[in-house]
């Protein structure tokens, strides 16, 4: 039996079904493993961990998505020191990887790293892993996310409590300037749409920003009562290489909340820069429409070579310029119907993309890699359940107290709203 350790952090709960599904995957799907599970937002790795073998040690997306608070994935960093003296083949799960990549570059090269399971284009890993040995280091590309089985049976069991499509366009997005224009699509869209979609005689339910945005089930049923949704793939074209950029961009904001993106570029020194990446990728939202058999109109472009345009959703040139061409098409609900479907039995019946194919892949990858066999004795093997139970008793009381926590903040953030209004 193979030993797992995942490193990951949370301070809130619950998590979005998203991140919680990509987290537990391995517990769930790899068979064959005991997968010992570390939370570093709050304590170190358990000192009764050295006396496990490890065969492979992966460092979570949530864990290493922390540099985007630079000191706080420092102090997380030095909670896994200890890990820096092991054994087991170490893989990175990064995700956002535009943003303080000079830290994850670091942590990579510091840790001994030897799998980065990257969601980039191949085409970018030079420019946004400049300092990482790619001879010491393989990299592999996967999604930024997948389907897991309990979610596919929840929204087939959803679709059939939730069998009237109400609105014609739904639409859930945050769109922020500081990623470059690219990511300003996103609220193009929805402006576009809202402004020729009523004169069609559509039904739209578009909003724009975070405290629009829709969460679990609540996004899930959103989706069941849309005919179709929006879409852009997700990224960035600008390289915040030491996280210095989010941060003068965020401030100008704040002064000046009215700034478009020709603004940002003479004040905060992005002119020539917006372009200088391409890191743009499928999104678990567009697996997910594919799951609700929401038909999709989307911007062109890649989408990892998973969905193609005309088959399994709407495509909406760049410019814009068949945009009359797409509303006739979002008009005829059999075509939607059938495109959806098309979707479906491609991106979600098939299994390609599901967690269990997304461990297997990951396990199949590396484990040619790990440390030879170790011989186990019987009072080793006992001593190995017993640590792994223990861990297991550890997480959950890690996780107990991360609820607590999160009540704790909420209530926190009440109080003081109640304060401000009052």
């Amino acid at each position: 039996m193979l030993n797992i350790l995942i490193i990951y952090v949370s301070r809130r709960h619950p998590l979005r079904a998203s991140q919680r599904d990509h987290l537990w995957s391995f517990r769930k799907y790899a068979e064959g493993c005991r997968c010992y599970y570390v939370n570093v937002a709050f304590i170190s790795v358990p000192r009764v961990l050295r006396f496990v073998h490890f065969d492979i040690i992966i460092f979570d997306w949530s864990f290493l998505g922390a540099r985007m608070s630079r000191e706080w994935f420092k102090q997380c960093s030095q909670r896994l020191s200890v890990l820096k003296r092991f054994d087991g083949v170490k893989i990175a799960l990064p995700q956002d990887e535009f943003v303080s990549m000079d830290l994850l570059c670091d942590f990579v090269n510091e840790f001994g790293v030897g799998y980065i399971f990257s969601v980039a284009p191949e085409s970018e890993w030079p420019k946004i892993y400049s300092t990482v040995d790619r001879k010491k280091v393989k990299f592999l590309r996967v999604l930024t996310g997948y389907l897991d089985d309990e979610l596919v049976n929840k929204v087939n069991t959803l679709a059939k409590l939730n069998t009237k499509r109400t609105v014609d366009i739904g639409y859930r997005t945050v769109s922020t300037a500081v990623w470059g224009r690219f990511n300003l699509i996103k609220k193009e869209l929805a402006d576009l749409f809202q402004s020729v979609a009523p004169s069609r005689g559509l039904v739209i339910d578009i909003a724009v920003g975070s405290d629009k945005f829709l969460i679990g089930d609540d996004w899930l049923r959103f989706l069941l009562r849309c005919r179709c949704t929006l879409g852009v793939e997700g990224g960035s074209s600008l390289l915040d290489w030491d996280g210095s950029l989010a941060t003068k961009i965020n401030q100008y904001l704040k002064e000046n909340p009215d700034a478009n993106f020709d603004d940002l570029e003479g004040s905060c020194d992005l002119k020539g820069r917006d372009g200088e990446i391409n890191v743009v990728a499928i999104s678990p939202r567009h697996l997910e429409a594919c799951l609700s058999k929401t038909c999709q109109i989307l911007v062109e472009g890649d989408y990892n070579g998973i969905l193609c345009p005309g088959i399994h959703y709407i495509p909406l040139k760049r410019d814009y310029s068949n945009l009359n061409e797409v509303l006739d098409a979002i008009e005829d609900d059999d075509l939607c119907k059938s495109i959806a479907e098309k979707a479906y039995q491609d991106i979600v019946a098939s299994g390609r993309f599901g967690y269990a194919n997304f461990v297997q892949f990951v396990l199949d990858s590396t484990l040619a890699d790990r440390s030879c066999k170790v011989n186990k004795s019987i009072r080793y093997k006992i001593l190995e359940k017993g640590l792994f139970l223990l861990s297991r008793l550890i997480d959950t009381a890690n996780l107990v107290f991360v609820v607590v926590y999160s009540k704790a903040r909420n209530l926190r953030d009440w109080f003081r709203r109640m304060r401000y209004y009052s």
